[in-house]
């Protein structure tokens, strides 16, 4: 007897539809699947066939055969257990074929045959979505995932006894019937606040700059001056995800199987701090079975690098196409993936190998030691920095001073209400923050006047700026304008703009001058 199962396969992060076909008929007996199939896939067979005979259904000495459609496309991971098993129920006569039309099934099965929770449940049910199924039958663990979907009906599966009940009576299982579906994981509340951070104002005004506009910020300093803990307070000042950007993040984090249980789509922004051991692979993604790396973890949020030159030369250089176009492209033999990657790049680094230049008394580092360290950061990556700053260890007064600092709660205020002109600015050619502003769109909505022009001239003469600096500086001045509520770009918004490019020219360039 001939059955069919509508899954889906999910290769990077998009869901592909694949028909699970099942054939039972006399012969030797034999249990062959088919179809571009890998290993864990094909070891299906052994685990479905004892989940089955676990569960008290006796499976016949007579020839098997499963084939996954289309068989030119791969199938990897254990998601077709339970479809696989609905399609030998339904070809043994246990379940009638109409039980498990419109609908979608995927899960991984266990011996006993419990279904177990599998990566990629967002993709299937917005694919499901899209194609017009009525219903997805998934994982029980991986429930609060699938009703993120609006608009689907979601069981949540916990065996294959359950599967066969439910498929029979028509009904979801009880346990679904009491849950309401699952919104947005909202803003958690942060352990970090900027309130903790004594001093540093003028790089608590940078960090406020760069979240203002989502701009690339480098903070170069001394150990123990505070960079780190800075960087980790820039993710209480970012606002939440709106709902677009949150699918595009909760889709990766599901093809990485990082969503479980009855967590919606992910609603607060990403930071990710990978070690300066990580793998260009690890970084941009890719590996056995392709997936997404660190890059597309942080999309829509902070990427952290700490001690930025102790990263090898060849990761840093992978940051440099996806901090442009906002996507990571990996090409293999079977094809092009391609992931999001608009991520928020924050960075700290010392400024000589042990870290004390330019104090002297602390610093025996040699001018040519200290000019091969700084240059572990290509020319190319560090133009693609809007904001470079110092930082210098706390001084005693202010470390032990009484004064109040200023929350992440203030100092987000503020930034939302600068995010909020940007959306009004921009709601008509597409772009949401001033870190992505075009040339042509530079020119249309953010001119200059003849004074700011003339500052600008000087400086790209004086700083020797290439074409992508000139237009960064505007951006970050556009940011600073918004944070002042000036609907143009007035010279004190330029000065400070170009002071942060200064920073890093005094840096690389003039370090012994």
């Amino acid at each position: 007897m001939f059955s069919t199962i509508l899954s889906a396969a999910v290769l990077g992060i998009e869901a592909y539809p694949v028909q699970v076909e099942a054939d039972i008929c006399d012969g030797l007996p034999q249990f062959c699947m088919v179809g571009d199939l890998s290993p864990e896939v094909r070891e299906a067979a052994d685990r479905v066939r004892t989940a089955l005979r676990n569960t008290g259904i006796s499976f016949p000495p007579r020839r098997v055969t499963v084939n996954l459609s289309p068989a030119n496309l791969r199938k990897e991971g254990t998601r077709f257990d339970l479809p696989v098993a609905a399609a030998l129920l339904t070809a043994l006569g246990v379940l009638p074929q109409e039980c498990s039309e419109d609908s979608m099934i995927v899960g991984e099965v266990g011996l006993n045959g419990a279904v177990r929770p599998v990566p990629g449940i967002l993709q299937t049910v917005l694919l499901a979505s899209e194609r017009g199924v009525r219903r997805c039958l998934i994982p029980a663990d991986n429930i609060g995932e699938g009703q993120a979907v609006a608009g689907m009906e979601v069981w949540g599966i916990h065996s294959v006894e359950e599967l066969i009940d439910c498929l029979l009576k028509n009904k979801a299982p009880a346990v679904n019937l009491s849950k309401p579906r699952i919104p947005i994981t909202q803003n958690k509340q942060f352990s970090e606040d900027f309130r903790e951070i004594n001093g540093q104002e003028a790089v608590r005004r940078a960090a406020e700059i760069a979240a203002a506009g989502m701009h690339n910020f480098l903070m170069v300093g001394s150990p123990g001056a505070g960079k780190t803990m800075i960087a980790r307070r820039i993710p209480t000042i970012l606002p939440s995800l709106s709902l677009e950007e949150s699918l595009e993040v909760s889709r990766v984090y599901s093809a990485c199987g990082l969503m479980t249980g009855e967590q919606g789509l992910v609603g607060v922004r990403p930071f990710r701090a990978p070690h300066h051991t990580v793998s260009v692979s690890a970084l941009a993604g890719g590996g056995r079975h392709i997936l997404p790396g660190e890059l597309s973890l942080a999309t829509r949020g902070v990427l952290f690098l700490d001690e930025l030159p102790e990263f090898h030369r060849n990761v840093l250089e992978t940051l440099r196409q996806p901090m442009e176009d906002g996507v990571i492209t990996i090409s293999r033999a079977d094809g092009k993936y391609t992931f999001p990657a608009h991520f928020q790049l924050v960075a700290a680094m010392n400024p000589c190998k042990c870290g004390f230049y330019p104090n002297r008394t602390r610093c025996n580092c040699l001018p040519g030691d200290i000019s091969r360290y700084l240059k572990r950061i290509s020319g190319p990556l560090l133009d693609r920095i809007d904001i470079c700053t110092e930082i210098s260890p706390v001084e005693y007064g202010e470390l032990t001073g009484k004064r109040e600092n200023e929350s992440s709660e203030a100092i987000r205020s503020r930034v939302l209400a600068a995010h909020r002109r940007q959306q009004e600015r921009y709601q008509k050619v597409g772009i949401q923050f001033n870190s992505q502003l075009t040339t042509r769109v530079i020119q249309n909505l953010c001119p200059l006047g003849t004074e700011e022009t003339g500052i600008m001239e000087q400086a790209f003469e004086s700083l020797r700026l290439s074409a992508r600096g000139y237009y960064r500086i505007i951006r970050v001045a556009r940011t600073i304008a918004d944070l002042e509520g000036s609907k143009e770009i007035r010279t004190p918004h330029l000065l400070e703009a170009v002071g942060y490019r200064t920073m890093d020219h005094n840096i690389w360039e003039e370090p012994f001058g």
